[in-house]
């Protein structure tokens, strides 16, 4: 890192460009690595101890950062590295991570108080859903896949996958098999290229593949 202030690098994504981009928790501060160049900038969050950690790339290149010790999510525009905070209304909110919709909704885990979120970055209304375990269920990982929302409540065992329609507003769960052991949580899941979902369980060494069922004409 070229600042000796930058430590604990969290997560990355790689933009359509092929840069890399990644939150840096500890040090509250959001990096770019150019790979063709190996040139690294860095910049720090607004709000001091945000400690960034989930990041997404939205359709347009933008980058949309979660914070874990604070109550906000963030946009960073990819040219300038501008950072916009958009706050979350309960101040005891912590998000870990975000995914972003085909309509360009940003949904999020408020993972310190149980809760399933979705904020529209056109008018900055946020709407906050519990999560069917309570408050204290710490979803954790989320990915959108063709327009649900799937995430898991670690602070369940063994963890708990649910799925989330946002047309009905509804929620399923169901307990993921974690082959015995006390454990599981997920700290990642993301969609496979035919629409289903792959997770990875951390204290079981797994990575499981869930194929959700497509509706049928009837159904």
């Amino acid at each position: 890192m070229p600042d000796p202030a930058a430590r604990d690098p969290h997560t990355a994504v790689f933009d359509k460009k092929g840069t890399l981009w990644f939150t840096l928790q500890q040090s509250n501060m959001v990096g770019r690595l150019i790979p063709a160049t190996g040139d690294i900038k860095l910049v720090t969050m607004p709000r001091p101890n945000s400690r960034p950690y989930g990041i997404k790339v939205s359709s347009d290149g933008s980058l949309w950062v979660a914070c874990n010790r604070s109550n906000c999510l963030v946009k960073i525009d990819p040219e300038t590295m501008e950072i916009r905070q958009y706050p979350l209304p309960d101040p005891k909110t912590n998000v870990r991570r975000l995914d972003i919709a085909i309509d360009g909704m940003i949904w999020y885990v408020n993972s310190s108080l149980g809760r399933l979120g979705r904020l529209d970055p056109k008018t900055g209304e946020v709407k906050e859903w519990p999560s069917p375990s309570g408050p204290k269920s710490h979803p954790y990982a989320i990915a959108v896949v063709d327009g649900i929302v799937w995430y898991n409540e670690s602070g369940q065992r063994p963890d708990a996958l649910v799925r989330f329609d946002p047309a009905t507003e509804g929620f399923q769960s169901w307990a993921i098999p974690s082959g015995g052991i006390y454990g599981g949580i997920l700290r990642h899941m993301r969609p496979t290229r035919d629409g289903n979902l792959l997770i990875h369980q951390t204290s079981t060494n797994r990575i499981i593949l869930v194929t959700p069922r497509r509706p049928t004409a009837r159904q």
